[in-house]
C-alpha cells in the first residue's frame, strides 16, 4: 500500500473529482458531511474550513493504492478500515471527511478528502506527513498481510 498526499485550497475540485461517475464511483464512508449532492458535500467542508480562516490549504486528499495482488482480499468494508487505522496513525481525527473508491485501474485504492480545519476549528498538523505516512502504510501492509513490493518491478515504464 502507498499513499499520496496533496494539499489544497478548495474543496469543489477534489469533491468533484472523488466523486466523479467517470471512474465508476462509490462512496463508501462518510463523516460530518451532508451527503445530499455533491455541492451539500462541498458546502459542508468550506462551512468548517471557515472556522480557521488563518490556513490556507484546508484540503487534504490522500490516495491510498493497494497492489492488484491484493484484489481478493480488500472488499470495500476493509479498505474503510485501513483508512480508518491510517488516519488515527496520522493524527486526523475529530474532522469531517469522505472515502470514495475509484474503479477505472486495475489495482484497488480510495481516496480520501479530509478536512484540515478540525470540529473544534484547530489546525490538523502535516509536520513530516510525508515520512509518517511512509512509515504507517508499511506498517498497515504488514499487519494486514497485504503484497510487500521488493522494489518497483510493476511500475509502468511506458506512461
Amino acid at each position: 500500500m502507498i499513499a499520496k498526499i496533496v494539499k489544497g485550497k478548495g474543496f469543489k475540485g477534489v469533491v468533484n473529482y472523488v466523486l466523479d461517475k467517470a471512474k465508476q464511483t462509490e462512496m463508501l464512508a462518510a463523516e460530518g458531511v451532508r451527503l445530499k449532492s455533491r455541492e451539500s458535500i462541498t458546502r459542508s467542508f468550506t462551512s468548517q474550513g471557515g472556522m480557521n480562516p488563518k490556513v490556507s490549504k484546508p484540503v487534504c486528499h490522500i490516495s491510498l493504492d493497494f497492489s492488484a495482488q491484493d484484489k481478493e482480499k480488500l472488499s470495500n468494508a476493509k479498505m474503510v478500515q485501513i483508512a480508518k487505522e491510517y488516519m488515527a496513525k496520522i493524527g486526523i481525527t475529530d474532522t469531517q471527511y469522505i472515502i470514495g473508491r475509484h474503479y477505472d485501474k486495475e489495482h484497488p485504492y480510495i481516496h480520501i478528502v479530509i478536512n484540515r480545519i478540525d470540529n473544534n476549528g484547530k489546525t490538523i498538523t502535516d509536520k513530516n506527513d510525508r515520512y509518517r505516512s511512509e512509515k504507517i502504510c508499511k506498517e498497515l501492509t504488514e499487519k494486514h498481510g497485504m503484497y510487500f513490493a521488493k522494489g518497483k518491478e510493476n511500475v509502468k515504464v511506458h506512461r
